[in-house]
């Protein structure tokens, strides 16, 4: 029998159309060697997307959908306090998988706005020794001077160290050891944070030490110049931020994602949006970048921050 590889993806309506997209990619270059379980997480997905996505399951791949509102319901109103932008509560149900799906030690947590051009089973079977996640450092925080200051002043984490977590190989196993979904639940609720990347910097805090650093090429970032960054590496693409193929021309690696939204059911519906994208819209985003810098800015100087408030064996002090 063939090993089963979990992919997990969060989402709502809205992002379905380039779920789509991203599932596509994955597929056509998976490995027919392994079987697949691709599961999204959502809160309420309609019938007719729900039959779309299922449809691109195959002898390889099944597909379900799990809602997590009775997981969340509880704390449903500060998961949603800090969210900004076009964020949605559906960014933190990577942090309930290890206790939803008990079953599974280790697993794959992929964002949406991404375009996968490689066999994703090589990312699943990197090897995390007793880390916590494998992921990819984060280019838009170390491209920013404010954002390095952000993440060295308010998480205490060396900005070459803080990783994007839209992108996670997940220990399963280790983050039930650790209780990780604990702490991050009784963080939340207790104080809160102001931050810029609401699930992200939670994570980079609770899995300080504890993280494999793996190549950019798994989570190359379109918007973030590198000239040492070789293509012959890229394996998988990620759209993060605002400027986004389905409503800029010019982004870098556009390519990709138009070839596999050809192959959508959505590619129509994708084209329009770009077409239907206002210079208002744009200057929104604008306004949205620069608003985040000011953030954390802000938020550099403020008292309430993991590390003013924290202890360094904070958690242990609580037993």
């Amino acid at each position: 029998m063939k090993q089963q590889i979990p992919i997990f993806f969060a989402t709502d309506d809205n992002y379905i159309p380039f779920l789509a997209v991203a599932m596509r990619s994955l597929i056509d270059n998976a490995s027919k060697d392994y079987n697949y379980k691709i599961l999204v997480l959502n809160s309420g997905i309609s019938s007719e997307n729900i039959s779309i996505i299922k449809n691109f399951a195959n002898s390889n791949f099944e597909i379900e959908f799990v809602n997590v509102n009775e997981k969340v319901d509880d704390i449903a109103d500060d998961l949603s306090y800090r969210l900004r932008d076009y964020y949605s509560n559906s960014i933190y149900y990577r942090l309930f998988i290890p206790s939803l799906f008990p079953d599974y030690d280790k697993a794959l947590y992929l964002d949406a706005d991404i375009v996968v051009i490689d066999d994703i089973s090589k990312l699943y079977f990197e090897d995390l020794g007793d880390n916590l996640v494998g992921a990819i450092t984060d280019d838009v925080v170390n491209n920013n001077d404010t954002f390095v200051e952000y993440a060295t002043v308010a998480l205490g984490i060396d900005a070459k160290d803080y990783f994007n977590s839209g992108i996670l190989v997940m220990n399963l196993e280790e983050f039930r050891k650790e209780n990780i979904e604990e702490k991050f639940v009784h963080l939340l609720s207790k104080y809160n944070f102001n931050v810029i990347a609401p699930d992200q910097d939670y994570l980079n805090y609770l899995c300080k030490g504890r993280v494999k650093y793996l190549h950019k090429g798994w989570d190359r970032m379109a918007l973030i110049e590198d000239k040492h960054f070789d293509d012959k590496n890229l394996h998988l693409i990620h759209y993060n931020m605002f400027q986004k193929p389905w409503n800029y021309s010019g982004v870098p690696y556009e390519n990709y994602f138009w070839e596999y939204a050809k192959k959508t059911c959505f590619y129509d519906t994708i084209n329009n949006m770009k077409k239907v994208y206002t210079d208002e819209s744009k200057r929104k985003d604008e306004l949205a970048g620069v608003s985040l810098v000011n953030r954390a800015a802000d938020i550099i100087s403020a008292k309430n921050t993991f590390c003013n408030v924290l202890e360094k064996d904070y958690f242990k002090n609580l037993i």
